[in-house]
């Protein structure tokens, strides 16, 4: 059934409470509850930004002008479409209130399942409308969280789900991942770094915490005078752009990386 303006405001008055809420799935009796209805279906990749890997692919070698960069991922799929509707906020920002970026770069929805979102929460859109939205979340320094999410099926309100992706342009402020610390970790791998993706902390970490700050999961720790990035890492690759000692290096360890990504997305949701 699509959802109405009153049920979103019911849900922007939980959210700020979402790291107390994601507990719950810790809790035996009520993990495979929570599992079933909100995360079995869901597969989610994080894209880190494109600039992080140019950045750090010269390092090594001069980029060529056809390496394929993340933000193809999205492309790829835009341009796959059958269906596109942009929303007009993003639920996670306006739940926070947040200051750092605009409330009203809501996410990309793709597919035909979209037809279903409720005209009121944004508008449906061309091929072009769309490459436009994305480009410009991530000028703004958003990433891009894409795949299948069971919870907006249900927030939204729209099925089937397996003809709904999502493109959610993130900031590490308000993302409702922010929640991936406090959740039962293997329910917690629904959402995961691209294939090959890699991120090391070299010789010129001084340990000033800046990474650690800006990490969204949590995944990095200040030992020893030095950052130590756990496996909890999702590949979005902010502390490498914030480190102000280039310390941090993003490695892709698999040439077919995008391929692969984009395999993974299709095996979970069609937006034919």
């Amino acid at each position: 059934m699509q959802k109405n303006r009153k049920f979103v405001d019911l849900i922007e008055k939980f959210f700020p409470y979402r790291s107390k809420l994601a507990k719950v799935t810790k809790i035996p009796i009520l993990n495979s509850i929570v599992k079933k209805m909100l995360f079995e279906k869901t597969n989610l990749t994080i894209l880190p930004k494109d600039k992080i890997v140019e950045i750090n692919l010269n390092k090594k070698v001069p980029v060529p002008e056809s390496i394929v960069l993340p933000s193809k991922i999205v492309e790829h799929f835009i341009k796959k479409s059958s269906y596109r509707f942009i929303m007009n906020f993003c639920i996670c920002r306006e739940s926070m209130d947040c200051k750092n970026y605009p409330k009203d770069l809501g996410c990309l929805f793709l597919g035909e399942a979209a037809k279903g979102i409720n005209k009121e929460f944004g508008y449906e859109a061309t091929k072009e409308d769309a490459l436009k939205h994305v480009e410009k979340c991530r000028d703004l320094g958003l990433v891009h969280l894409v795949g299948r999410d069971v919870i907006d099926e249900q927030w939204l309100g729209v099925y089937p789900g397996e003809k709904l992706m999502v493109v959610c342009n993130c900031c590490n402020c308000c993302c409702l991942w922010r929640i991936l610390p406090d959740m039962d970790k293997d329910m917690g791998l629904v959402v995961k770094k691209m294939p090959g993706v890699e991120l090391e902390v070299t010789d010129k970490c001084t340990g000033c915490g800046k990474c650690k700050d800006i990490c969204f999961v949590k995944a990095i720790k200040i030992e020893d005078g030095v950052a130590k990035i756990s496996s909890e890492c999702r590949g979005c690759g902010r502390c490498a752009e914030i480190c102000p000692n280039q310390a941090i290096e993003l490695k892709i360890n698999n040439k077919d990386f995008i391929e692969n990504t984009i395999k993974r997305i299709n095996s979970s949701v069609d937006v034919t």
